[in-house]
Order: C-alpha cells, then sequence, then structure tokens
C-alpha cells in the first residue's frame, strides 16, 4: 500500500501501479461474478470487467423488462450470460449484490441458499449487512463478505472506465473465511475500473454514503440551489438570470475549476470581489448548517433514515409516487428554467 498525505493525516491507499489489472485477472481467473441487480451499478461493475476480461454473468429478474432488455441489449445472452437472480448465484463464486437496498432485503432469504462454502458476497454499499437488524441480511460464516463502493454513479463509474481516468472507490473485508477476502476485494475493485481504492469499514461506509447523499452531494446542494433562486426571484430578477447564478456558473465553470485544483484555487481564479464574499461568507454558511448535519448524522447512526428507506421503498406504490416527486421537481419553474438554459449551451444548440 502507499502512504498518502490527506491533509496532515497518512492513509494507506491501493495504486493501480501496486495492483495492476494483469494481477486481479490472475487472481479472478477462476471465479465467477454474478452481478445480481442490472439497475445503476450493476451495468457499469459489469462492462468494466468484462472488458477488462473478468469471467462475469447477470443475474436479473426477466420480469423488470426494461432491465432485462439493457442487459441483452449489452450483450449478455440469456442462458449465457443473462440468468435469473437465483440461478446467477447458484453458478457464481462471487456474488455481488448490486439489487437497490431494498431489494436486497426481498431477495436475501433466496441468494442465501445458493451460497456455497468458500465462495464472497460483494456489495457496494454497507447498508445491508450494517443494519442487519432491519434487513435481515445475515451472511453464512463460511464465506468471505466484501465491500468496494466506488464514489460515483454507475454512469461515471463506466464513463470515467472509457475515459480511462477510472473513480475512486473505497474497499472493506466484513468476514474473511477463505484467508483470501482481501485479495479477492482489491482485484474486483481494479476490475470494476478504480482508480485507486482507500480502506474503510462497512459502517464508515455506509454512515458516510447516507450523510454525503442526503447532505452536500444531493439534498442539501437541491436545498440550497432552490433557497437561493427563490431569493433571487422575490427581488425580481429573471427566471433565467437566477438560474445561471444559482446553477449554471456553479456546474460549468466553478465546481471543474474546484475538481482541477481545489476550492482555494478557484477562489485565486475568480475576481477579487468574489472572492471576498466567499471567504467572509463561508464561515456563515458553514455554522449555520452545522446543527442540521449533527442532526443529520446522528439519524443515519441511529438507522432512523434507513428505516425510512426500507419502508418507503417496500411500498407497493413506490414508483408511481416517487414519479410524482420527481415530476414535481422537473416541472418547477427553477428547473424548466435550466432546461431552458441548457438548450441553449451550444454544443446542445448544434444538435438541432
Amino acid at each position: 500500500m502507499a502512504k498518502i498525505d490527506f491533509g496532515g493525516v497518512v492513509e494507506d491507499v491501493v495504486l493501480l501501479e501496486e495492483f495492476p489489472l494483469k494481477k486481479a485477472q490472475e487472481v479472478l481467473a477462476n471465479e465467477t461474478i454474478a452481478v445480481l441487480g442490472y439497475g445503476v451499478q450493476g451495468p457499469a461493475q459489469s462492462l468494466n470487467m468484462r472488458d477488462n476480461g473478468i469471467n462475469v454473468i447477470i443475474g436479473q429478474r426477466k420480469e423488470e423488462k426494461v432491465f432485462w432488455d439493457k442487459a441483452v441489449k449489452d450483450g449478455f445472452v440469456p442462458g449465457e450470460t443473462l440468468f435469473s437472480v437465483e440461478e446467477a448465484a447458484e453458478r457464481a463464486t462471487i456474488i455481488q449484490m448490486l439489487i437497490s437496498d431494498a431489494g436486497q432485503m426481498a431477495v436475501w432469504p433466496k441468494i442465501r441458499k445458493y451460497m456455497k462454502e468458500g465462495d464472497a458476497l460483494y456489495f457496494s454499499h454497507g447498508f445491508s449487512i450494517v443494519y442487519k437488524d432491519q434487513t435481515k441480511v445475515i451472511p453464512p460464516d463460511n464465506i468471505d463478505v466484501i465491500l468496494v463502493a466506488p464514489k460515483g454513479s454507475g454512469a461515471s463509474v463506466r464513463t470515467n472506465f472509457l475515459d480511462g481516468s477510472g473513480i475512486n472507490s473505497s474497499y472493506a473485508v466484513f468476514q474473511d473465511y477463505t484467508g483470501r477476502a482481501t485479495e479477492r476485494t482489491l482485484a474486483v475493485g481494479i476490475a470494476i475500473g478504480s482508480g485507486y481504492l482507500f480502506p474503510t469499514t462497512f459502517k464508515q461506509e455506509v454512515h458516510s454514503d447516507l450523510t454525503g447523499e442526503r447532505g452536500v452531494l444531493m439534498g442539501c446542494m437541491a436545498g440550497v440551489m432552490e433557497a437561493q433562486y427563490n431569493v433571487l426571484r422575490k427581488h425580481g430578477h429573471s427566471p433565467s438570470e437566477a438560474f445561471n447564478e444559482t446553477v449554471e456558473e456553479l456546474t460549468q465553470s466553478l465546481i471543474r475549476l474546484v475538481g482541477q485544483n481545489g476550492m482555494d484555487w478557484m477562489y485565486a481564479n475568480c475576481s477579487t470581489t468574489a472572492q471576498r464574499g466567499a471567504l467572509d461568507w463561508k464561515p456563515r454558511f458553514r455554522d449555520a448548517v452545522a446543527p442540521l448535519f449533527d442532526e443529520l448524522y446522528d439519524r443515519v447512526v441511529s438507522g432512523e433514515e434507513t428505516r425510512i428507506v426500507l419502508e418507503a421503498n417496500s411500498r407497493p406504490d413506490y414508483m408511481e409516487g416517487l414519479g410524482k416527486e420527481l415530476k414535481e421537481i422537473r416541472d418547477s419553474e427553477m428547473w424548466r428554467a435550466g432546461a431552458a438554459v441548457r438548450a441553449l449551451r451550444p454544443e446542445n444548440r448544434q444538435k438541432k
């Protein structure tokens, strides 16, 4: 492992130079990896592994026609590399549980009976294992239980793989029955296209992930955007101006600068007026939202957020309700303005 200084704290990370693809291929040479679920992470991880020469099969319910047809379109062949969830699990030596968290709880009783001594049960989220009192996902003692969690959406996992950049991933071993659990974990992590891997635990992964999704990455970002947009509109600014100042400049310019060299570099490459305002207001926003983040983290650790997810996702009308919630966002003035702004980007005008 390489020792990297993260802001004064030295951590161990696994780099491609230390664990190259050739080594991953050797470790996985006799493995059959079944990716269960062809929804969000499933396509990206399976396609990346297949492109990297790993023996991959898909387990997907045929009744979920959209996902089954997508797997077929991507080149997985029914009866050869595409099976029911149960048959794929039976054929596998490494079972990747990439079904939704609520779906894992529902399918686990069917999957468990196909697990053989020495198999590995792989997750990309610590949810089912950490909150086992709620999910009832309790693995047998005679298998490895491992995790690789890409720090991005399935779309990003695939896109970054294709452009050669890779995506950062965390990894963890919950149960090492074979004595090879860590080696298997790192091999799969490299095979799915990780740029580098950093160690965590199942508990730390799910606590940070659930906090991040509800916080800065999605919930907080959307809420803060709405608040600023609404203030600007209230004071007479046009939808175009309010959206550009709230979202477009952030996503098309500033975040890219942050991604390249950090927040300080982004500040250094803005006007002195923007710098001064940002530096003065940053502590105020931090202090204002800190209590919300404390509450959020406590709710994640206690399992309250997990309870809400499982309860909501288990409702028979969940997808219908989700569609209504997403439509409400899509039909709001702010995001209708966003659609118009995106259509005006030069690359989108050229497509017409």
